[in-house]
């Protein structure tokens, strides 16, 4: 990548990514009002207080890449421990994807046509609000910073987060399991688009929710 100030900043409402000639530096600033410990595959993990920031290198060609707040953590001195949301096998270092519910920020670099791709999405719930903004006029930015736990539908709900559909019932209606076109928009994730109109609200919700940075 040598289009410089083109890719996004993200915000963990969290996180901020910045091009450097081929590579990329996503930094990441909690400004939640409380302690967030961010992960990231690949990238691992950081606690963060409030305002702090977490700068992330990410080779370029990076591709099905993601960034996410954990909360509630407790970790030992060996980086051992648990999270109430966004757990990553109990340790501070992540090195897989957190369990749900935990709202995701994802991307690829350097794709064909020297295009970077992100969305925001709640395929995997939602615990935390996040932006995520270009450091440049260029392109707007993305964000879910809807009451979502608050207003979060009794099904669904569970301490400190969301769920997604999907994680609750496990069926193709919600996980569009069985191949492309095979589910659709439902009540469930209405109740996501509404709120976080840039995000995606289930698996197949691709046409509103993935966006692209020169």
């Amino acid at each position: 990548m040598s289009h410089v100030n083109s890719l996004p900043m993200i915000l963990f409402s969290l996180v901020l990514v910045l091009a450097l000639a081929d590579a990329a530096t996503f930094d990441v600033v909690n400004q939640c009002t409380y302690p967030i410990w961010a992960a990231a595959s690949p990238g691992g993990g950081r606690y963060l207080d409030p305002g702090q920031t977490w700068n992330l290198d990410v080779a370029p060609g990076t591709t099905m890449a993601r960034i996410w707040g954990r909360t509630n953590c407790n970790f030992d001195a060996n980086g051992q421990g648990q999270c109430g949301t966004g757990d990553c096998n109990r340790m501070l270092q992540c090195q897989g994807y957190g369990s749900p519910p935990n709202t995701l920020a994802e991307f690829a670099l350097n794709q064909p046509n020297n295009l970077d791709y992100l969305d925001i999405s709640l395929v995997d719930g939602f615990n935390i609000p996040m932006d995520f903004s270009p450091t440049s006029g260029a392109c707007r930015g993305i964000r879910c910073a809807a009451n979502i736990n608050g207003e979060c539908p009794n099904e669904l709900r569970v301490a400190g987060g969301c769920n997604n559909p999907c994680t609750v019932f496990k069926t193709n209606q919600y996980c569009c399991t069985d191949g492309p076109r095979s589910c659709s928009a439902t009540n469930f994730s209405r109740f996501f688009k509404e709120r976080c109109p840039d995000a995606y609200s289930y698996p197949q919700d691709d046409q509103t929710s993935t966006f692209t940075l020169p």
